[in-house]
């Protein structure tokens, strides 16, 4: 019997390349090639169906990587140059059994998803982001700069959406925290959640999202989207571009943000912050437009001030205590979210941020996440209350 290369180099002999072939005629044409090929050898339906499969999605789809894609368990594919592909499982790393056989053939499925992204990757330009049809988020590093052939690392998300009572059920936030933040999204506090890689930051931000009002109209800005905002209709999503091979027709995140303001958004959510642009997050929201979101990779809440200062730093040239005046107008309150030793995902700390004192700017936590045990190497705990809430301007506007 032919190996599945062999076997699609034969198909592609077949075909003709000079009309559109359907799925259908591609199928077909596909199951008599293995039959041909078979001879008079017994082939097992099961290992006909899975040999039809891996030569289909290596014409239509992904390769070897659509197995992986299509595996609701798998939350991250990380794929080293031809030599592993190693998955994420429930918070634990396997390596995959298959591997690319060429760099061709992996650099061949790299352009197609990154074509599909309308994006550009090559020697000149090695490094890009790109998304699957999906929403996946898909990072891809070439060589020269990656040494061991194209590196591809891919981070699933659920299909459907997750929402605060499943994060209850999970165990990744208390009750009374999410119906804290319930109210909050409800009166238009400014919310920023921080966390590091892997944290759930994403995931958290569309949660929060199905207590919008329906009616408002809000405006997403990211990098990549990623979003997925729940059950509002008056929505707008931007996205950031690259440059061309020219070195033109770059849109960044500090455009989008200024296009934003000029869209009569009810709220602004920036999907994350990384750089110049959060002097332009900070003066959105210090312009009239509350209940804005975003979120930012930190180690905790005051890590992630001191990381905002400097990505406005890196945007705008003022004094400190005039960023750090912004900073505490624009945020009213920080959700920080983190990894766990058993691999689970919570809320860790929700704290209000209150005013600049002198070089410092105040925070006050109100819920925190403390450990009591631990459940067949589960972690255990609650969410304590430590305090309440000081600014309720907001809350007393909207009627709560």
């Amino acid at each position: 019997m032919l190996t599945a290369e062999e076997l699609q180099e034969l198909i592609v002999d077949d075909l003709d390349m000079t009309k559109e072939i359907k799925d259908e005629e591609l199928s077909e044409l596909i199951h008599q090639r293995i039959k041909d090929a078979a001879g008079g050898e017994y082939i097992s339906l099961n290992d006909r169906s899975r040999l039809g499969k891996e030569l289909f999605d290596a014409f239509r789809k992904l390769n070897l990587l659509q197995e992986f894609l299509e595996d609701e368990e798998i939350t991250e594919i990380m794929i080293n140059g031809t030599e592993s592909i190693f998955l994420e499982k429930a918070g634990q790393i396997y390596r995959a059994s298959k591997r690319f056989t060429s760099a061709e053939k992996l650099y061949d499925v790299v352009q197609q998803i990154v074509a599909g992204s309308n994006r550009l990757v090559n020697e000149a330009s090695p490094i890009v982001d790109a998304r699957l049809p999906e929403g996946y988020r898909v990072h891809v590093v070439l060589p020269p700069v990656a040494l061991n052939g194209p590196t591809v690392t891919i981070r699933k998300f659920a299909k459907d959406s997750i929402t605060m009572d499943y994060l209850e059920s999970i165990g990744s936030i208390g009750s009374e925290a999410a119906e804290f933040l319930k109210k909050l999204i409800k009166a238009k506090y400014n919310i920023f959640i921080s966390g590091g890689t892997g944290s759930g930051k994403t995931t958290f931000l569309n949660a929060l999202s199905q207590y919008i009002p329906k009616e408002e109209r809000i405006i997403t800005i990211e990098d990549n989207a990623e979003l997925r905002i729940q059950g509002v209709s008056n929505l707008v999503r931007l996205e950031a571009r690259n440059a061309n091979v020219e070195g033109v027709g770059e849109i960044s995140i500090r455009d989008l943000i200024k296009a934003a303001l000029r869209m009569r958004p009810d709220r602004i959510i920036v999907g994350e912050v990384r750089g110049a642009e959060a002097i332009d997050m900070l003066q959105a929201c210090n312009t009239g437009h509350d209940g804005s979101l975003s979120t930012g990779h930190a180690n905790s809440p005051k890590d992630m001030l001191s990381r905002l200062e400097t990505m406005v730093f890196m945007g705008m040239d003022l004094p400190l205590c005039a960023v750090q005046r912004q900073i505490a107008s624009a945020i009213d309150i920080l959700v920080h979210l983190g990894r766990l030793r058993d691999k689970s995902r919570k809320v860790l700390e929700i704290t209000e941020v209150l005013d600049v004192c002198g070089q410092e700017i105040r925070l006050r936590p109100l819920f925190s996440f403390e450990e009591t045990g631990e459940d067949n190497g589960r972690i255990t705990g609650i969410w304590r209350e430590i305090a309440e809430l000081s600014e309720r301007r907001k809350l007393l506007a909207a009627g709560l």
